[in-house]
C-alpha cells in the first residue's frame, strides 16, 4: 500500500476469550501498519446493540464468535467491502444477502487445517501399529503377547473420507511414509487426487479394504450419519476410525452397537454429535473408543497461524492483489 494512500477502515469483532490467541500483539502491529481501526474491537453482542459503527467499516476482521451476515447486519455497512475470518467456517455467517453483495470472504481454513492435520496423522501412525488395541489388551492381560500381528506402516493402506483442505493436507503428511493411501470424495477428478497422491476408491471398498479411516468430509445434508452400521461392519480386523470433521458424519447409535460388539475396532472421536456427547452415551464407556474434547483444531497459539493469514490477505487487500484465501461462492455450500 501506498504510503500516501488512504488505508481502509476496520473492524475486529470476535469473542473475547480467543481473541489473544489468534490477535496477538505482532499481528496487532502489522494489522495497525494497514489499516485505521473504527473503534476497539467489539464482540458479537456489543455490536448487536449497536450496529451503526458499522457504518464507516471497509473491513470486517472476525474469527470465533463472528456475526451473521445477514441483511440487517448488511444495511449497517454500505461501505463493507471484504471479510476476513480468522476461522475455518463461514458457513454458519453468510447468508443469500452477504452473496447478493459481492464482497469477498476469507476462510483460514488452510491454516486451521495444519494442527488437525498433524493430530490426525499422529493417530493414524498409532492406528496403524494398533496402539490402542494393543494397550487395551495388555492393560487387560497384565502381560506382554508376544508376536503381536500389526499392519505397521509399511505398504498398509489408509483411507480418506473426504479431500478437502485437511483431507489433502493429511495427504501429503502421509506421503513421506511407505504407505497407500486411498480417498473416497466425489468432487474429487483423478486429476486432483493424482496431485494430492491419493487413489480414489468407492466409499464401499476404502471401508472394508484400508487398516485406518479417517473422516475429513464436510457436514452436509447427504453426508449426515454416512458412517453407519454397514460401513462400520466392514471394517477389516484391528481397523481404525478417526473422526476428526464432524461428529454428525457418524451414526453414533448405530457404531456404538458395532464397537460393543467388535471389540478389535478403535474409534478416535475428536469430535461427537452433540458436543460434547450426552452424560449417559455409551461412547463414554466403550473401551475401543478414544473421546477426546475437540483437540484436532487450532488450541493456544497455534491459532496465531489463523491470525497470520488473516494479516497477510489484508496485506494483499490493500495493495490491490488477488486474495488467496477467498470463499468461491459456487462451492461454499459444500465447503465444511
Amino acid at each position: 500500500m501506498n504510503e500516501t494512500a488512504t488505508k481502509p477502515t476496520a473492524l475486529l469483532v470476535m469473542e473475547e476469550a480467543r481473541r489473544d490467541d489468534v490477535y496477538p500483539p505482532e499481528v496487532l502491529a502489522g494489522l495497525d501498519r494497514l489499516v485505521d481501526w473504527q473503534g476497539p474491537p467489539l464482540t458479537r453482542q456489543r455490536l448487536d446493540e449497536d450496529p451503526s459503527v458499522l457504518r464507516e467499516v471497509d473491513v470486517l476482521l472476525t474469527g470465533w464468535g463472528a456475526p451473521v451476515l445477514d441483511a440487517a447486519l448488511l444495511g449497517q455497512a454500505p461501505r463493507l467491502r471484504a471479510v476476513l475470518v480468522a476461522a475455518g467456517s463461514v458457513r454458519h455467517i453468510t447468508t443469500p444477502a452477504f452473496w447478493e453483495r459481492g464482497i469477498p470472504i476469507v476462510s483460514a481454513a488452510a491454516a486451521n487445517a495444519v494442527p488437525v492435520a498433524e493430530f490426525t496423522l499422529a493417530h493414524v501412525l498409532l492406528g496403524l501399529k494398533q496402539v490402542h488395541r494393543v494397550a487395551r489388551d495388555v492393560a487387560g492381560s497384565r502381560r506382554f503377547p508376544h508376536n503381536v500381528a500389526v499392519p505397521g506402516a509399511y505398504r498398509s493402506r489408509v483411507g480418506l473420507l473426504g479431500l478437502g483442505h485437511i483431507g489433502r493436507l493429511v495427504a501429503a503428511h502421509l506421503g513421506r511414509f511407505d504407505v497407500d493411501v486411498f480417498a473416497t470424495d466425489p468432487l474429487a477428478s483423478p486429476e486432483s487426487a493424482r496431485q494430492a497422491g491419493v487413489t480414489l476408491l468407492g466409499v464401499e471398498e476404502l471401508f472394508a479394504t484400508c487398516h485406518v479411516v479417517s473422516l475429513h468430509a464436510p457436514l452436509l445434508p447427504e453426508t449426515r450419519g454416512t458412517v453407519g452400521a454397514r460401513l462400520l461392519n466392514s471394517l477389516m480386523p484391528g481397523a481404525t476410525l478417526i473422526n476428526t470433521a464432524r461428529g454428525a458424519l457418524v451414526d453414533e447409535d448405530a457404531a456404538a452397537q458395532v464397537l460393543r460388539a467388535r471389540p478389535d475396532l478403535t474409534a478416535v472421536l475428536d469430535v461427537t454429535h452433540p458436543e460434547p456427547p450426552a452424560h449417559d452415551s455409551p461412547l463414554f464407556d466403550l473401551p475401543n473408543v478414544v473421546l477426546t474434547p475437540h483437540l484436532g483444531g487450532a488450541m493456544g497459539a497455534e491459532r496465531t497461524r489463523l491470525g497470520l493469514l488473516v494479516l497477510d490477505e489484508l496485506r494483499r487487500f490493500t495493495q490491490g492483489l488477488p486474495l488467496q484465501h477467498a470463499v468461491d461462492p459456487t462451492r461454499a455450500a459444500s465447503l465444511a
